[in-house]
């Protein structure tokens, strides 16, 4: 009787935990990466409030059009954006899925998913709910792959041999290891808030 509800306030935790800290590194960020991080800390946000059991928080009717307009716009601007590659493709993915969701529970019959998140009660399209759930397990898996070597690796011999193979995120790694920044901006604390929201939204996408 209690697993719907639970597993809806370990959703909203999950993702008010990370958007928290996203919001956090706009503090400590510049450029596209400050811009990344609002992107993400949104996401957070939205994601919390879309998990929120039914028997707490029950959207009216319009909310869910609220809510595809808030992502509608984040997925225009994650397409502008989309041009630079890395993470602004998969920052339009997520606001595609948002989008997704947010119509999907929309649709008649689709309040009782929100109530108790049962899987196959809200207006999901298959084919498209099956290729969003194979990206994120793709993307679970790829960001799984590189958080290991990030978080397992602290002296400077590991730092360089990042470096050298081109991840980009030794670089970061590096400057962090010097003590000069704020534990705000540790790369790998990044790394493991983006693979929280891939897993709070493959939890959220099997519900469709």
């Amino acid at each position: 009787m209690h697993g719907p509800a639970l597993s809806g306030w370990l959703l909203v935790a999950l993702c008010a935990a990370t958007g928290a800290y996203c919001l956090l590194r706009t503090r400590v960020c510049e450029g596209a990466e400050r811009r990344a991080a609002v992107g993400e800390a949104v996401m957070g946000f939205g994601m919390a409030a879309m998990a929120l059991p039914a028997a707490v928080l029950t959207p009216p009717e319009w909310g869910w059009t609220v809510y595809a307009a808030v992502f509608g716009a984040a997925a225009l601007h994650g397409l502008l954006a989309a041009r630079h590659g890395g993470h602004h493709l998969h920052h339009l993915v997520g606001s595609l899925a948002m989008v997704y969701m947010a119509v999907a529970m929309a649709a008649p019959g689709a309040a009782g998913a929100h109530a108790g998140h049962t899987a196959g009660t809200a207006g999901g399209i298959p084919a498209l709910t099956g290729g969003l759930l194979l990206y994120y397990v793709a993307y679970v898996l790829r960001s799984g792959a590189r958080l290991v070597p990030v978080t397992a690796t602290g002296g400077r011999g590991g730092d360089a041999a990042r470096t050298a193979g081109g991840s980009g995120t030794g670089t970061a790694w590096a400057a962090v290891g010097g003590g000069g920044r704020a534990w705000a901006s540790r790369p790998e604390l990044a790394h493991a808030c983006r693979l929280s929201m891939a897993l709070a939204m493959l939890a959220m996408l099997v519900t469709l």
